[in-house]
C-alpha cells in the first residue's frame, strides 16, 4: 500500500568529503605543501531509507511465515549513483570489502523521493567542512525541508571528527598507530536522521548514542552500525495525539517521544523558552507582528542549533494561524541569494553575513539571536506596527510570570543517580513550561483578534483580558458564513485607532486569509476553544440579541472619561485612543507591581496526566523473523496495557488502540488493524486517521477483503470511510475567502438579499425582504447599485456617529449598563425645554442643551399614544410630535419640524416592538423593532423624496402586525410563559427545534475539571446542530456543536459526563458534558436511531445500561462504560419510534402498535390503535407511562384526543380527553400531577400546549405561545417546562410550572 505510516525515521544520510579529495589533503600536508588546512566540499557517502527487510529476503524455508513486509510502505524512489573513484581513504578503519560506505564500487542507493540530495550537503555543513589539526567536539543543528505542498521535513545533524590517516604507499594504516613524524588531521562527518515529525530533542538524544557507538569502533564497522541504527529508529512508532507518549531504550539512554495534543497540533520536542531567555518580551512581539504581518524575516546566530529552534518556537507561538511562505532556517553560505526573494519569508544565517545581509537587501526584519536584537536594514529602522495594546499588556504581565530556570525548581532536591531519571525529571518540568508558555502565546493571539475596549486596571491587575463587551467588535462577527464573506472594512474600522497601523497590515495577508478560512470552516481549533471558554456571562448575554452595532453606555463611560479622549469623527476612527490614559495609568502601578501585586501567570489549563508506553528491546533490526518477532511482542505488551485501562478513561484507551492499530498496519495486519481504528469510535473520534485507514482499506487483498465482509463491525467501518471520503473530495470548504464589496450591477430580490447579508447589516431574510420592498417603491422590483451605495454609507455613517454621542456622567448614571443611543435628533423645542430627543433600546430622553443634561421622557413600554400634531410658532404652526404616556398627565411634545413623520413611524415601532416583547416575553422582538426603526431612518436618509416616508412604513412590522391583527396573548398564556430564547440567532432564517434535553447542574464543580456545574439546555436543530444554553442565565453557551448533518431524533443524559444524540443517519453521538465535543460515536445501528432510554440501577455498583431503538425495530442493550452491545433483538412494527424503561421491562411505540416487551425482546403484550381509529390513515405520535397510577397515556399524530388505558387492561382505553381546537398531538411528558401535551391547532397551523389534570382528566391550562407546530417538551426539574417549535417558530418558551 502507498501510504502506511512511517516510523521515526524517514532516512539517514552520512555527508562527508571523498576519499579521494582526503588523500590528496593529506598527502600534500604530509608533503608540507599546506600551509593553512581548507574548506572542503562535501558530497553524501550514504543513505539509509526503509524498507530495510522485506518479506522477499526471507530465506526459501521461512518463506510462507509471517504477514507482509516488516515495514511495507512502497514508495517510488529515485537513484543516487555513487561513481568509482579509485581506493578510497578512511579515518581511523580499515578497507571495506566490497561495496563499502565510501564507494569503490558503482552503486545503486534507494533514496526516498521527497529527499534533496543535491542541496542536503551544503546544510548538513552551512559553514563548510573545515579539516581540523586537533580533534574538536561534536556539534548538533536542525534542519526544515519544506515542499512544494507546505508539507514539513525535519532533521537533526551531528558533525563528529575522526582522525583520516593513509600510509606512505596509498594504503591504509590501521588503529591510530603513526610515524613520529606525520601530524594528524581530523576531517568531521555529518550523519543527518531525517524525519516527518519534529522530535528534534528526541532525534538529537538518538544520535548521541550512535556516537558512543561509532567512536571507538574501527570505520569498517561505520556503514553497518549506522544501517543498524536507521533500521532501529525505522521502527519507532509515533505516538498519537493525547496523552500517551512512547519510550524506547536505546543504549545508554532511554529517548521519550511526547505525543501531540491534538491532530491540529505538531508535536512539541523542543525547549519553547529559549526565546524568552534571547529576547525580552517586547523583543519577542516585534517578531510575532513581523510574522503576522507577512515580512521578510532573517535569523542570524553563531550557533547553527538555535536558528532552527528559535525559527520552530515561533511558529509554535503563532499557532493555530500557520506561516504560509518559505520557512529555511538554516542558510548555507552558498545560498545566501536566497535572501533576494521578493516574497515574504523566514530564514536564518550565520551572524558573520549579517554585514553584508544588512547592505545588501533593503526592508529586512534582522533578529540578531546571539545579542538579543530586532532591526531593520532600512536606514528609517523597524517600521512595524504595535501589537493591539490590550494583547500587548497582558503578554508583557504574563512573560513576568513564566519561571524559566530549572535549577530553581530542584535546588531542593538530592542527586540523581540514574541519569535516566534525572532526564525523565528535566523533561516533564519542560513540559510543563512549554504548557504554559504555549497558553500565553495563544491568548496573545485570541486577544489580538477579538479584544476590545481595554480595560487597562484589568491588565494592570494582571487579569485576563476580558472579551469584548460588545460582541460585534469580534472577527466572527463581520464574517457571513452562509456567502463566506468577510467585511474588512467594517471589522478595520471597529478596532482601536491606535490598533488600526497592525490590522492594516494584517488583514492583506494569507496567514489571516487561512485563519479566516478555518473560523468560515468553523473549525474547533485551539483558538475556538479558548475564546469560547473565556467568554464571560455578560458577553454570552449580550451575544443572544442580534442587534446593530453602537457603543453601550458602559462602554462610552470608558470612552469619554476625559474630555481629551473625544475624537473628530473626521479621524474616520470608531473608538478613542487610549494610549496615553493607559500609560498613566498603568505606569505608577507597574512599578509598585513586585511589591503590591501577585504576578499572575496565565491562564490556568488543567495538563492531563501522561503515560508513557515503553517499547520492547530493538532485535537484530535487519532480520526479517526477529523484526516481526518484535511487533508481535509490542501488540502483546499494547494487549495487556488495554486491559489494565478503566473503561471511564477513554481518551487514554483511544491512544493505546490507535497505537495498536498503527503496530497492526506496518506488521501487515490489515484486519486486526481496522478493527482497532474501529473501536475509536467508541473511545476518541478526534484522533481518527481517516486517510491512512481509507488507504488501509485500499491496500486490503481479495482474500482480506472476504474475510472483512464477515466482520459486522469492519464491513460497516470500510463502508463508513468511503462514503466520509467520497463526502470530504467533493467538499468545498477550502473556498476562497471573499471580501465585502458594493454591488456593480442592478440586483433582484435574490441578489439583494446576498448583498445585504455580506455587508453584516441584518441577516434575517424576512427583514431584508421588507427592505427591498421599502427601496423599490414605486418601480420596477430591483435595487440600483448606486441605492444601494447610498443606502449602505448612510447606514455606516448613522453607526459612527452615534460612537461620537458624548454624553456626560450625570446623563450615564440614568440609563442602564447596557443601553446603547441608536438615533439622536437636531436641536429642538420641546415642552421640557430645548435639547437632542435620544433613543435608546429602551426609552426616549431629552439631552438638554446649553448645561447638558437629562429629562426622561417615556420608556417604550409606558407609551399610551404617539401622534403628529402642530405646534404655533408667531404666524405658523410647525409640525410636532406627541406622546402620552401612562406615569404623567401632561403630553410631551416636541417641535422636530422636518423630521417628525420619520420621528413617528420609528417611536410607533419601537412601542410595538416593545408591547410584542413584552406580551410574548421574547426580547427578540424588541432588537427586531430596533432594526425596523433604524433601516426606517437610513431609507429615509437615502432616497430623499416625497416617498420616503411612505416607502419607511414597509418597515413597520410590529406596527402593521398591531394594526391588522391584534396580537393579544391569552391571559392564561401570558401569566405562565416566562420566558422565550432563540436557538437560530446566528442562522438566516429560523430553524425547526427537533429535541430538548435538560441536564442538572451540580453546585461547587471545579470550572477547571468539571465545567461550569450550571444545568444545561440541550437543544437539537433540523441540521444536525446542537446549541447549548446556561439554564441558570438562558444564555447561549455553545453554538457549534455538530453531530453529523441529519436531523437528530433523540437525545439522553446518561450522566453528568455525556449526553448521547440519536440521529437520522442510524449514529449516536457521545457529547462531553466537560469538553463540550462530540468524540465518540456508536455505529452499530442499521437505520435512523429513533429513541434512547436509560436502564435503572438495582444496586449502587451494577453496570449502567442504556436503551436504543431504530426505525427498523432493532433495540440494542448498552453497557454505558464500555459503550458495547450487551443484548439486541428486533421487533416487528411499522416504524419504531421511541423505547421506554418500566418495572423491568421495555415498552416500544411504534406507528401502529405500543409494545410491552421483556429485556430479552420476548412480546409479553401488545397495544393496537383505539378501535375508533383503525382504518384511518392516523398512527400512534408518544406515549407516557404513569407508574404511580399504573396507566399509558398514548396520543396520535392526526387526532385531537388523548387515550389513557390501564397497565391492567390493554384492550381498550377507559378515559379519552379531547384536547380543544387540537389537530394532532406530537409529545407528552408527565410533570408533577399534570400531563403536558404538545401538537397544532386545528385552524390556523399555530403550536400548542395543553395542561391535563391526572385526577380529573381534564384541560387545566390551554397555552398558545409558537406560531407553528410544537415539536419538543422537556421538564426542568419540575419548576419549569421548555417547549420547542417546528420551523416557521423555532423558538423555544419557557413555562412556569403550577
Amino acid at each position: 500500500m502507498s501510504d502506511v505510516p512511517s516510523g521515526l525515521l524517514e532516512a539517514c544520510v552520512v555527508v562527508g568529503a571523498g576519499s579521494s579529495t582526503l588523500r590528496e589533503l593529506y598527502q600534500s600536508h604530509q608533503q608540507g605543501k599546506i600551509k593553512e588546512l581548507p574548506l572542503l566540499e562535501t558530497e553524501v557517502l550514504q543513505v539509509h531509507a526503509p524498507p530495510f527487510v522485506t518479506k522477499e529476503s526471507v530465506s526459501s524455508e521461512t518463506k510462507g511465515q509471517g504477514h507482509a513486509p516488516a515495514f511495507t510502505r512502497i514508495q517510488r524512489r529515485r537513484s543516487f549513483i555513487k561513481k568509482k573513484r579509485g581506493r578510497p581513504g578512511t579515518a581511523n578503519g580499515e578497507v571495506a570489502k566490497g561495496s563499502d560506505g565510501w564507494g569503490g564500487t558503482t552503486e545503486d542507493i534507494s533514496v526516498p523521493k521527497d529527499l534533496d540530495l543535491i542541496a542536503l550537503p551544503q546544510l548538513c555543513f552551512p559553514g563548510g567542512l573545515q579539516i581540523a589539526s586537533e580533534q574538536r567536539e561534536d556539534s548538533y543543528h536542525y534542519l526544515v525541508f519544506t515542499d512544494v505542498f507546505g508539507n514539513r521535513t525535519h532533521a537533526v545533524v551531528v558533525q563528529y571528527y575522526r582522525p583520516i590517516q593513509f600510509s606512505q604507499d596509498g594504503g591504509h594504516q590501521n588503529g591510530y598507530r603513526l610515524s613520529s613524524k606525520s601530524s594528524r588531521l581530523y576531517t568531521a562527518y555529518g550523519i543527518c536522521v531525517i524525519s516527518k515529525y519534529p522530535y528534534y530533542n528526541a532525534l538529537r538524544d538518538c544520535l548521541s548514542c550512535l556516537l558512543s557507538q561509532l567512536k571507538p569502533s574501527w570505520m569498517g564497522d561505520f556503514e553497518e552500525r549506522v544501517k543498524e541504527f536507521s533500521a532501529k529508529l525505522a521502527l519507532v512508532p509515533i505516538p498519537p495525539p493525547g496523552q500517551l507518549h512512547v519510550v524506547f531504550s536505546l543504549r545508554p539512554l532511554q529517548i521519550g517521544l511526547p505525543s501531540r495534543e491534538d491532530k491540529d497540533r505538531p508535536a512539541v520536542d523542543l525547549d519553547l523558552h529559549l526565546p524568552f531567555l534571547c529576547f525580552r518580551p517586547r523583543q519577542l512581539l516585534q517578531i510575532i507582528t513581523s510574522l503576522l504581518t507577512e515580512q521578510r524575516v532573517v535569523l542570524f546566530s553563531c550557533d547553527w542549533a538555535r536558528l532552527t529552534l528559535l525559527a520552530e518556537s515561533l511558529m509554535l507561538f503563532i499557532h493555530p494561524l500557520v506561516w504560509q511562505h518559505p520557512f529555511v532556517p538554516v542558510l548555507s553560505s552558498q545560498m545566501l541569494d536566497f535572501l533576494m526573494a521578493p516574497t515574504a519569508y523566514l530564514m536564518g544565517c550565520h551572524l558573520h553575513h549579517y554585514e553584508e545581509v544588512a547592505a545588501e537587501t533593503d526592508d529586512l526584519i534582522l533578529v540578531n539571536i546571539d545579542d538579543g536584537i530586532v532591526s531593520s536594514s532600512s536606514s528609517d529602522g523597524v517600521d512595524l506596527p504595535d501589537v493591539p495594546l490590550a494583547a500587548r499588556e497582558c503578554f508583557l504581565t504574563r512573560a513576568e510570570g513564566l519561571q524559566m530556570h530549572y535549577d530553581l525548581d530542584v535546588c531542593h532536591r538530592g542527586s540523581s543517580t540514574d541519569v535516566n531519571d534525572q532526564r525523565a525529571q528535566r523533561r516533564q518540568w519542560q513540559r510543563k513550561l512549554n504548557t504554559h508558555i504555549q497558553n500565553i502565546t495563544l491568548e496573545l493571539i485570541v486577544n489580538i483578534f477579538r479584544t476590545g475596549t481595554l480595560n487597562p486596571m484589568t491588565i494592570t491587575l494582571n487579569l485576563t483580558p476580558p472579551p469584548p463587551l460588545h460582541p460585534h467588535r469580534e472577527v466572527h462577527h463581520h464574517l457571513n458564513y452562509e456567502h463566506r464573506v468577510f467585511n474588512s472594512e467594517e471589522f478595520f474600522r471597529s478596532r482601536e485607532p491606535a490598533d488600526q497601523p497592525f490590522f492594516k497590515k494584517v488583514l492583506d495577508t494569507q496567514i489571516f486569509h487561512s485563519f479566516l478560512r478555518d473560523r468560515l470552516n468553523r473549525k474547533m481549533d485551539a483558538f475556538t476553544r479558548m475564546e469560547l471558554s473565556t467568554r464571560t456571562e455578560t458577553y454570552r448575554l449580550k451575544s443572544m440579541t442580534e442587534s446593530p452595532r453602537r457603543p453601550t453606555m458602559q462602554e462610552m463611560a470608558r470612552k469619554y472619561t476625559s474630555p481629551e479622549s473625544r475624537l473628530s469623527k473626521r479621524l474616520g476612527a470608531s473608538l478613542p485612543n487610549l494610549g496615553d490614559g493607559v500609560g498613566a495609568l498603568v505606569g505608577p502601578l507597574m512599578q509598585n507591581s513586585l511589591k503590591k501585586i501577585q504576578v499572575d501567570r496565565g491562564l490556568k489549563s488543567p495538563q492531563k496526566p501522561v503515560r508513557c508506553f515503553k517499547l520492547p528491546e530493538f532485535p537484530p533490526p535487519l532480520a526479517y523473523h526477529y523484526v516481526q518477532n518484535y511487533y508481535q511482542e509490542m501488540i502483546t505488551l499494547l494487549d495487556k496495557a488495554i486491559s489494565g485501562v478503566a473503561f471511564e478513561d477513554s481518551s487514554l484507551l483511544a491512544c493505546y488502540h490507535y497505537l495498536r492499530g498503527f503496530v497492526n498496519t506496518v506488521a501487515g495486519k490489515r484486519l486486526d488493524a481496522l478493527e482497532d481504528f474501529q473501536n475509536l469510535y467508541k473511545t476518541d473520534t478526534d484522533i481518527f486517521p481517516g486517510e491512512l485507514v481509507n488507504a488501509l482499506v485500499d491496500s486490503l487483498q481479495d482474500g482480506e477483503r472476504a474475510q472483512a465482509n464477515r466482520r459486522t463491525e469492519i464491513k460497516r467501518l470500510i463502508s463508513r470511510v468511503k462514503k466520509d471520503h467520497e463526502r470530504e473530495r467533493t467538499c468545498h470548504d477550502d473556498e476562497a475567502v471573499k471580501r465585502f464589496q458594493l454591488p456593480k450591477k442592478h440586483m433582484q430580490l435574490e441578489d439583494f438579499v446576498r448583498h445585504v447579508q455580506e455587508s453584516g447589516i441584518v441577516k434575517d431574510q424576512g427583514t431584508i425582504h421588507r427592505l427591498f420592498e421599502a427601496l423599490t417603491v414605486g418601480q420596477q422590483k430591483q435595487v440600483d447599485p448606486e441605492l444601494f451605495r447610498v443606502f449602505y454609507t448612510f447606514w455606516k455613517e448613522t453607526e459612527a456617529e452615534a460612537q461620537e454621542v458624548a454624553l456626560p456622567a450625570s446623563v450615564l448614571e440614568h440609563l442602564e449598563a447596557n443601553e446603547c443611543v441608536f438615533k439622536l435628533s437636531s436641536s429642538v423645542k420641546t415642552s421640557h425645554g430645548v435639547g437632542k430627543i435620544a433613543m435608546t433600546q429602551r426609552r426616549l430622553f431629552l439631552l438638554t442643551v446649553g448645561r447638558p443634561g437629562y429629562v426622561e421622557i417615556t420608556k417604550f413600554r409606558d407609551i399610551e399614544e404617539v401622534k403628529i400634531s402642530s405646534a404655533p410658532f408667531l404666524l405658523l404652526r410647525i409640525p410636532s410630535l406627541k406622546i402620552k404616556t401612562t406615569l404623567r398627565k401632561e403630553t410631551f411634545e416636541v417641535n422636530l419640524k422636518s423630521e417628525v413623520d420619520l420621528w413617528h413611524i420609528m417611536v410607533k415601532e419601537m412601542w410595538a416592538g416593545r408591547k410584542m416583547a413584552d406580551d410574548h416575553k421574547d426580547p427578540q422582538y424588541m432588537q427586531q423593532a430596533l432594526t425596523n426603526a433604524l433601516l426606517m431612518d437610513a431609507v429615509v436618509g437615502c432616497l430623499q423624496s416625497q416617498k420616503a416616508i411612505f416607502a419607511a412604513t414597509k418597515l413597520a412590522h410590529f406596527d402593521r402586525m398591531k394594526l391588522e391583527v391584534p396580537m393579544m396573548v391569552p391571559k392564561t398564556t401570558s401569566e405562565t410563559l416566562k420566558h422565550k430564547i432563540n436557538p437560530s440567532l446566528d442562522r438566516t432564517s429560523p430553524q425547526a427545534v427537533d429535541v430538548l434535553l435538560y441536564t442538572p447542574g451540580q453546585l461547587g464543580v471545579s470550572l477547571d475539571t468539571e465545567g461550569d456545574g450550571n444545568p444545561k439546555l440541550w437543544c437539537a436543530l433540523s441540521d444536525g446542530k446542537v446549541v447549548v444554553f446556561d439554564a441558570a442565565s438562558w444564555s447561549m453557551q455553545q453554538s457549534q456543536l455538530q453531530v453529523g448533518s441529519s436531523r437528530v431524533n433523540c437525545m439522553l443524559g446518561v450522566d453528568r459526563q455525556q449526553v448521547w444524540i440519536g440521529s437520522q443517519d442510524s449514529v449516536i453521538y457521545i457529547i462531553s458534558t466537560r469538553s463540550m465535543s462530540c468524540n465518540k460515536q456508536l455505529t452499530d445501528h442499521r437505520s435512523e436511531v429513533t429513541g434512547l432510554a436509560l436502564g435503572e440501577r438495582r444496586e449502587k455498583y451494577s453496570p449502567k445500561v442504556a436503551y436504543s431503538c431504530s426505525a427498523e425495530g432493532t433495540v440494542m442493550t448498552w453497557d454505558v462504560s464500555t459503550l458495547q452491545v450487551r443484548k439486541q433483538f428486533r421487533l416487528s412494527c411499522d416504524r419504531l419510534q421511541s423505547v421506554q424503561l418500566c418495572s423491568g421491562t421495555l415498552w416500544c411505540c411504534a406507528r401502529d402498535c405500543i409494545m410491552e416487551v421483556w429485556k430479552n425482546g420476548t412480546l409479553t403484550r401488545k397495544i393496537s390503535l383505539p378501535e375508533q381509529l383503525r382504518g384511518s390513515p392516523t398512527a400512534f405520535s408518544s406515549f407516557l407511562l404513569y407508574q404511580e397510577k399504573e396507566q399509558l397515556w398514548t396520543a396520535c399524530i392526526d387526532v385531537g384526543e388523548l387515550c389513557v388505558w390501564h397497565l391492567t387492561e390493554l384492550t381498550k382505553p377507559f378515559q379519552r380527553i379531547q384536547l380543544p381546537d387540537c389537530a394532532g398531538v406530537t409529545c407528552l411528558i408527565k410533570v408533577k400531577n399534570q400531563i403536558w401535551v404538545g401538537g397544532r391547532s386545528s385552524g390556523k397551523s399555530r403550536g400548542k400546549i395543553y395542561v391535563v389534570d391526572t385526577q380529573r382528566h381534564t384541560v387545566e391550562k390551554e397555552l398558545v405561545a409558537h406560531t407553528d407546530c410544537v415539536q419538543a417538551l422537556c421538564s426542568a426539574e419540575d419548576r419549569y417546562v421548555l417547549s420547542g417549535a417546528a420551523r416557521e417558530d423555532g423558538k423555544i418558551a419557557i413555562w412556569k410550572v403550577e
